[in-house]
């Protein structure tokens, strides 16, 4: 009625350690990385509404021949 414990199967300690320290490594390469497409994409987004700004402004202009202020 006991099962016998030398034939488990499972993870060690240390195999489990092992993995962890592997994401942990992997998480600090991949954090900065993210952070600069996300400051990249912050200046892309910018760019582009300063576009339909300008491209708003333009065409007001050509309606009225003179600009909004």
């Amino acid at each position: 009625m006991l099962k016998k414990l030398g034939n488990k199967k499972g993870f060690t300690l240390i195999e489990l350690l092992i993995v962890v320290a592997i994401i942990g490594i992997l998480a600090a390469i991949a954090i900065p990385q993210f952070a600069s497409y996300r400051q990249k994409a912050y200046n892309s987004a910018a760019q582009s509404d300063l576009k339909n700004i300008k491209t708003n402004l333009e065409s007001y202009f050509a309606d009225n021949q003179k600009y909004p202020w």
